[in-house]
This record gives structure tokens, sequence and C-alpha cells, in this order.
């Protein structure tokens, strides 16, 4: 009897300091020397993209324009700080998917795992369907760990064509819970602009308080190549070699930043570009499976890993030794991403002198770049 309340007390008290367990206020100190603290503030987006088989060009273009869109999140601060950067997806009207859920399927919960969402992005397929989108908001606004905070970025951006109407879930019910929690939905019609309104994409727009946009899916995504993509593709392959995977999702994970960089590349080398000044900010967050990110923010202890935990290039060695060899590769990753940052700065200065010459393109991109900018500053966010 004894040892079994012992038992009992021990597992009381451990499921208490697991949950009650408060992140560490001195996370990210080291990363400040060159990028402004993330704040207690979030930035939500859930993206819900139709996959029937006339929107290959859409999902080509949601990745062609992920790292452009998250650039423009990352520019964001309040009160000095950059919020911390959340990304959902959906995909709908695809019939490889189930009836019973009316074809909709959670592709990625709100995550920072932004190396999640490209792999997502990059293996959906396109599918005839019935496009619901009264039902694939609701199971985003039911699904999704939303933040209860009214001070928070919370938006829905749902892309497709047909009528915004079809379904069994009113639209313009499922706005008012929206809007009752603070979450935006904004909605990009493929295809004609006029002929959104007729199909209620601009109505279920203004319903959400949101924006209406209209975009050509079949379009391909223009990019300007700079002087200075070259010299960021080099930094990003020196970023790399600062990552090592640690546990049991170590390995998998640091294949997967590869692939990533890879499928980026595929697009163009100036998409890569992109990836790689994401790369360089403190919203691209591994503290999950790389060792150097997870000794930085608190979240594991280096002399209580076991050895097979450990990358192999740090195992047999004493735990001194282990802490030198992070400290030298956390600020060697420093180093790389000041140079990326410089980099981004004078590519960025470049982009916007040409597009004062072409002028901006209507994409899926730009349209989801231009309304969360316009969303942040009601808030009172500003553009570093």
């Amino acid at each position: 009897m004894n040892t079994i309340k012992h038992f009992t007390l021990l597992l009381v008290f451990t499921l208490v300091s697991l949950f009650s367990c408060e992140p560490s206020q001195s996370q990210n100190t080291d990363r400040s020397i060159h990028q402004p603290p993330r704040t207690e503030r979030k930035v939500q987006v859930a993206l819900l993209l139709d996959t029937s088989s006339s929107m290959d060009g859409l999902i080509e273009q949601a990745k062609s324009r992920l790292w452009n869109i998250v650039n423009t999140m990352t520019t964001l601060k309040i009160d000095g700080s950059t919020p911390e950067i959340e990304i959902a997806l959906y995909e709908y009207g695809n019939d490889n998917l189930s009836k019973s859920d009316y074809w909709i399927r959670q592709v990625a919960p709100l995550t920072t795992d932004l190396d999640l969402i490209s792999e997502k992005l990059f293996a959906l397929r396109t599918n005839g369907g019935l496009e619901y989108c009264g039902a694939v908001i609701k199971r985003s606004l039911d699904d999704l760990n939303w933040t209860n905070s009214s001070k928070d970025i919370k938006l829905i951006y749902i892309a497709g064509n047909e009528s915004y109407a079809q379904g069994p879930v009113s639209y313009k019910e499922i706005s008012k819970d929206a809007i009752s929690r603070n979450i935006y939905i904004n909605t990009i019609y493929c295809g004609n602009y006029d002929y959104g309104i007729k199909e209620m994409w601009k109505d279920g727009a203004e319903k959400g308080e949101g924006k209406y946009f209209n975009i050509d899916a079949n379009k391909k995504v223009r990019y300007i190549v700079t002087p200075y993509d070259d010299e960021i593709t080099r930094c990003n392959m020196r970023l790399n070699e600062t990552y090592y995977g640690y546990g049991r999702m170590g390995m998998e994970k640091k294949a997967a930043q590869v692939q990533q960089d890879q499928n980026a590349a595929s697009i163009g080398q100036a998409n890569m570009a992109e990836r790689a000044v994401v790369k360089s900010k403190a919203v691209y967050k591994n503290s999950s499976w790389d060792i150097v990110d997870a000794v930085e923010e608190n979240e594991v202890d280096i002399a209580k890993l076991k050895d097979e935990e450990l990358p192999a290039e740090l195992k047999g060695k004493s735990v001194e030794e282990r802490k030198k060899f992070i400290e030298e590769k956390a600020a060697e990753r420093k180093k790389i991403q000041k140079e990326l940052e410089e980099l981004s700065i004078k590519r960025q200065k470049y982009i916007d002198e040409e597009m004062k010459k072409t002028g901006s393109e209507d994409d899926l991109g730009n349209a989801i770049s231009k309304s969360i900018i316009e969303f942040a500053s009601k808030l009172g966010y500003k553009q570093s």
C-alpha cells in the first residue's frame, strides 16, 4: 500500500511539473544581437486552398509565394519586438478526400515549423471535387488553436473558385463566429473580379470583415532576380552546416531542411533567396530537432542527453566539449545570419526599385502580403 501511495504522489508531482512549466524569459537573448526580440504577440494565418482539378495554378502560386509571405510577416514589429508567426494549412474540394468530412483535410495545424508547411504544400495534388467554403472555414475555426487575445493578428485566407455559398454550412453564420473571436476572413477568387462578386466571394469577405481579392491562378509568378541572390545562396549553404539534428527526429528533420531548400530552388533562384532570408530570422525556429537552437532556447540540458541522442559530432564528447562545440556553432550561425540580413536589405532595395519600373502583379502572395500589412497597422504594428 505504501508503494502504491508513493507512486501516486510521484505521478501527481510529475504531472503538475509538466503542465506548470513556463517558457524561459531568457530565451533568444543571443539572437537579439542583430534581431528584435520576439514578443508574446502572435500572427496566426490559416491558408485554406481549393485543391479541385482546376486549381493546379493556385497550388503553384502558394508554393512560389510561401517564403515571400513569411518575409512580409517578419517585417512586422510591435513595441520594437517581432511577433511569433504560426501558419496552418487546409485543403478542400478534392475527390481524394473523405465525403464524410465534406472533402476537407487539415494538412497542418497552426505551427511555427515553416519547413513543415513548405513540405506539405509541395505534397498537395489536385483532383476534381465539391468546394464547400463555409464548411472548411468552420473546420479551421473549430480545430485550430487560435489565441484568445484581440491584440494578436488572426487571419483566414480562403482561395478557390465556384460558388462561395455551396455546402451545408452557411458562410454568413460562420463568419459571425469568426468575428466574435477577432478572426478575419479574406477571400481570394481565382478568376474574373466581377464573376467572383457574383459567386459571393466579395460578400464572404465583407461578412468576415476581411479583404476580397481576385487573381489569375494560372499566371506564373514573376520573380525579380537580383545581383545578391548568388551570395545569399552561398550563405544559406554555410548556414545549413551549423544545424545538427539530435533526438529521435534529428536526422529526419535535418534532411527535411535540405529538401525544402531544394523545393524552393526548383521554382527559381529568387525563390530560394526568399527562403534563405527567412532562415536568417528569429521566426525560423528548430529547437525541436537542432541541438544548437535547443540549447540556446533552454529546451534541453546538454549534460543530460544520452550519447545515442546526440549528433555524431558530439558522441563520446565530454559535457565541456559539447558546450564548446555548440557555442562555436551558435556564434558561426549568428555571423552568417548577420551577413544574410545585410544582403537581404540590399536585395529588397533592388527589388523595390525594379517594382517601380514594372509595377506589382496580382497573385496569391501579393494579395496575402498586402492585407496582412493593413490588418497589422490597425493593431499598432509597424513595418521595419
